[in-house]
């Protein structure tokens, strides 16, 4: 189950699309989807977590909190919607384009794909702009 909960104004378009995307980004990944919550918040929110819990004093616009146990899918991901707008604008793309992609950002962590490297930082954005592709299809 994929479940959307806000803790600001924003409110997500086309659930069932973005959640039919997300399954299939995850059975094509070879795992099963259990449950998965997003969050979306603001800056503040987002940023007393990154502090709390990550032990981070900056902002971010994801932050994915794994419970997956051995081959299902489960997590809490949430996301600035603040901290998309303004990346949005600095990376000259669409909101929509933006957020989906933090969206997919936090499931591929749950499988397996890191950024931390260069070399991971590039495998996960290819993932990325792969699984981009396939919501466009979709939609």
């Amino acid at each position: 189950m994929i479940s959307f909960n806000y803790e600001n104004d924003f409110e997500i378009d086309n659930i069932q699309i973005l959640q039919t995307w997300i399954e299939r980004v995850i059975v094509s990944e070879n795992f099963e989807l259990g449950e998965i919550n997003y969050i979306f918040c603001d800056d503040d929110y987002l940023h007393n977590l990154n502090v709390e819990y990550l032990d981070h004093d900056t902002l971010t616009d994801v932050i994915s909190f794994d419970y997956t146990v051995g081959n299902v899918i489960q997590g809490d991901i949430y996301i600035s919607t603040e901290r998309v707008a303004d990346n949005a604008q600095d990376f000259k793309a669409s909101f929509s384009d933006e957020l989906h992609r933090v969206m997919v950002h936090g499931v591929l962590h749950y499988c397996g794909y890191k950024d931390k490297s260069e070399a991971e930082s590039e495998a996960m954005r290819s993932m990325e702009n792969h699984y981009l592709k396939v919501l466009k299809d979709i939609s």
